[in-house]
């Protein structure tokens, strides 16, 4: 679960980055407006976490433009402005949710993983997927109550499938997910980590669309 944060403030920024990261989510660090929109303009994300007071333009504008442009992704607006009058601005520009500076990381990572769930259309924090649990708070995986055992990438490659049925992810979307901005990645990791899936979940969970990317399928 891959998540975009942008704040200007380089201590805090770390920290929220740090947390997020040590808690499960990918994360990348835009600093400003124009880098956020760089990195939606090129980037899959599940939600974005964003400052309002911005060094170039106020976060509200990016807010802004996004919706206009019909961006769906769920955002939560980080910020010290706690007026009411603040509060109903950002939600009538968009937002999902709204929290106050100074704050919990604890409490920040709820609601982004509430969210998100809500994005995905789910009220329950577990995702089912035939005879598998999926806990992404708990980062396990069971098949019919008994535990499977897979490693933090690949766990966060399953759960970018299972979040995104029916829908064909392309191995530069799936590459930035796992390892966010500047990594180096081996230009088979992906098909490492969708080969050791398939061999510990079933050969037929994650099916390859020739020349496209990946494709697990939607489940009724």
């Amino acid at each position: 679960m891959r998540v975009l944060l942008v704040e200007d403030d380089a201590i805090l920024g770390d920290g929220i980055k740090s947390g997020l990261l040590q808690s499960g989510f990918g994360v990348d660090w835009a600093q400003t407006c124009d880098q956020g929109r760089l990195a939606l303009s090129t980037g899959l994300y599940e939600a974005l976490v964003l400052d309002i007071g911005l060094p170039d333009e106020s976060g509200l504008n990016l807010l802004r433009d996004l919706r206009l442009a019909e961006h769906k992704i769920p955002v939560l607006i980080l910020t010290a402005r706690d007026t009411l009058k603040d509060k109903m601005m950002g939600f009538s520009k968009g937002a999902d949710d709204y929290l106050v500076k100074p704050f919990e990381l604890d409490e920040l990572i709820a609601r982004l993983r509430a969210l998100v769930r809500r994005s995905h259309g789910r009220t329950l924090s577990r995702i089912r997927y035939g005879d598998l649990e999926i806990d992404p708070e708990g980062r396990t995986v069971t098949r019919n109550g008994l535990l499977i055992d897979l490693p933090h990438r690949e766990f966060s490659l399953l759960e970018d499938f299972v979040e995104n049925q029916g829908r064909v992810l392309t191995r530069t979307q799936l590459e930035q997910s796992l390892y966010g901005w500047n990594a180096e990645v081996e230009s088979n990791a992906i098909e490492v980590h969708v080969h050791h899936l398939r061999k510990k979940l079933g050969s037929d969970l994650i099916k390859t669309i020739r020349g496209v990317g990946y494709l697990m399928e939607k489940k009724t």
